[in-house]
């Protein structure tokens, strides 16, 4: 593929940007944060009318494990007083399996042998049709990396999806601002990126080929995403790649940087777990479904207005009660292969597998039971500024 670079080399961090601010922030004195943690500070995390850092790190603690329940129960009521009795649904769409990166988790990767596929216009159609039959107003549009499905493919297509979703949004490789600005006018609403790991070593360890190897222009893309004045920034972190708590406190520093610089724009935070895929790795620090929850828990009492998405990595069991620990989004009957929706597409191997392959509806039931009501889109284009 023409379009890969084999090298780590990195971009120089643009001046007041968070790449810039990240050379400043320590690994190891961030990791103690959490591991020197006491019970004390963990009360007094609790207690706390606004929460900083230091309070974070020690609700993520191990030291918090015994006030679990009264972390779930203040989630709960913040959730609930923020964002009423509610839970979004969206769809992921997978346009193309393409990839030009090497990365060592992922189905995608350039050198796995699957049979690769981008949707045309008709198998666009074919698979908006299917997806508004299951009830979804909200769609997350996401590619592998290459210059094959880049600008000109986004162009052609976005507004295909426009014409039937309230919302769309993008999970695809990192582009510039004028690029977010371009697609943002033909009625993009929002951009996940996520980082997969703020330790640069453990990054360049796992992404060994191809345009994603640069860490600091992924990293900035944020940045040229507030820049943009993009309605909606997604965050995460890849849960199993490195220390989950020290990666989280670090994308939590990410997270108030944006914030403050970029308040127009409203962030949203994903927690992605190693899920099994081909050619795919272990985890290096597991994170238990308890400790999951209680990061999740830990992010509400962090941030009240936060939206916070689980996915269908997750099992139907654990996805069952996380609207009650700050969950406010979910995907549901998820493909995470292009052509998945349709049955007139031809189907491509999936990214990764999921564990909750329940139906929209039974998910909606779900919900229902859990005396949460479903909301299909939280916005309305018509709100555009």
């Amino acid at each position: 593929m023409t379009d890969v670079i084999a090298s780590s080399v990195n971009s120089e961090p643009t001046k007041g940007y968070f790449a810039q601010q990240l050379s400043d922030l320590n690994w190891s004195e961030i990791t103690a944060l959490h591991q020197n943690a006491t019970s004390s500070d963990v009360d007094r995390a609790l207690s706390a009318s606004k929460r900083t850092l230091a309070d974070f790190a020690a609700l993520i603690s191990p030291a918090a494990v015994p006030k679990l329940m009264d972390m779930i129960a203040q989630a709960n009521a913040l959730t609930r007083a923020r964002y009423g009795n509610t839970m979004s649904l969206f769809a992921p769409l997978y346009l193309s399996n393409t990839c030009a990166n090497e990365c060592t988790y992922c189905g995608f990767s350039m050198s796995n042998p699957l049979k690769r596929l981008t949707l045309n216009q008709a198998q666009i159609e074919q698979e908006i049709a299917a997806i508004k039959g299951k009830g979804f107003d909200h769609v997350l549009l996401v590619t592998g990396e290459t210059s094959k499905v880049s600008m000109p493919y986004f162009q052609k297509v976005l507004p295909l999806f426009r014409q039937h979703f309230s919302q769309v949004s993008m999970e695809v490789q990192p582009l510039s601002q004028q690029d977010y600005q371009q697609l943002q006018a033909l009625g993009l609403d929002g951009v996940l990126v996520y980082q997969e790991t703020y330790h640069q070593p453990t990054y360049q360890k796992h992404h060994l080929r191809g345009n994603k190897t640069d860490f600091v222009y992924r990293l900035e893309t944020p940045d040229r995403l507030g820049q943009a004045q993009m309605h909606k920034i997604g965050l995460g972190v890849l849960l199993g790649l490195e220390d989950w708590r020290t990666d989280t406190l670090m994308m939590a520093s990410h997270l108030r940087f944006l914030q403050k610089k970029y308040w127009r724009s409203r962030f949203s935070i994903g927690f992605p777990r190693l899920r099994p895929c081909v050619g795919g790795i272990e985890p290096k620090s597991v994170i238990t479904d308890r400790e999951l929850v209680q990061l999740i828990a830990a992010w509400r009492l962090f941030d009240a207005d936060v939206e916070l998405s689980l996915s269908t990595r997750e099992s139907p069991e654990f996805r069952r009660f996380a609207g009650q620990f700050g969950i406010t989004t979910m995907s549901a009957e998820s493909k995470t292969q292009p052509g998945g929706y349709a049955e007139e597409t031809p189907k491509a191997l999936e990214q990764f597998s999921i564990h909750d392959d329940r139906s929209v509806a039974e998910v909606a039931k779900m919900l229902t039971e859990q005396e949460l009501q479903v909301v299909w889109k939280d916005w309305d284009p018509a709100l555009r500024s």
